[in-house]
């Protein structure tokens, strides 16, 4: 689908800016959701399958994901691209700006609020661990646990916090 201008903000927006592409994004790369099922049953928004489709499609057609071919009866798995992986700096500042202007819980907001206090070497470390899972890089040595064990650590803790 070809833009209805050639300014690059009207091109990100004509793809991510509907209400479900970026969540969709986020849940592949926060969640680790790889398979239709598991997106839709993840949903934190409750996404219809029919929407689902419709963005797993436009997100494989526009280069952000890609989809493993399945067997009959087996799953197809996605994965990021590059370009999908990318797009995790949108999400971030999407993020803040929502934990700075936007109500929420503490379990929920605590991902963002780690990100932000790791800074941009943090959102580096997740890009390049989602080479490793969705690309096949080669892994980096870490000193301690990786970004997304930290991130799930303080989700864990912030889930405990609001029991």
């Amino acid at each position: 689908m070809e833009p209805r201008s050639g300014c690059p903000i009207n091109a990100a927006v004509e793809l991510l800016g509907d209400r479900w592409s970026l969540l969709v994004l986020r849940d592949v790369i926060f969640g680790d959701r790889r398979y239709f099922r598991a997106l839709l049953t993840g949903s934190m928004e409750g996404i219809a399958s029919n929407i689902l489709a419709d963005r797993l499609v436009r997100l494989v057609e526009a280069g952000l994901l890609t989809r493993g071919t399945a067997a009959r009866g087996q799953r197809a798995r996605y994965s990021l691209t590059e370009a999908g992986i990318q797009t995790l700096p949108v999400i971030y500042a999407l993020g803040n700006w929502g934990l700075d202007w936007r109500p929420g819980t503490d379990e929920l907001r605590i991902r963002q609020q780690l990100m932000r206090e790791e800074g941009p070497a943090f959102i580096e470390e997740l890009m390049a661990e989602l080479r490793v899972r969705h690309l096949g890089a080669s892994p980096r040595q870490h000193d301690g646990p990786g970004p997304f064990e930290r991130l799930a650590a303080a989700y864990t803790a912030a889930a405990v916090d609001e029991r």
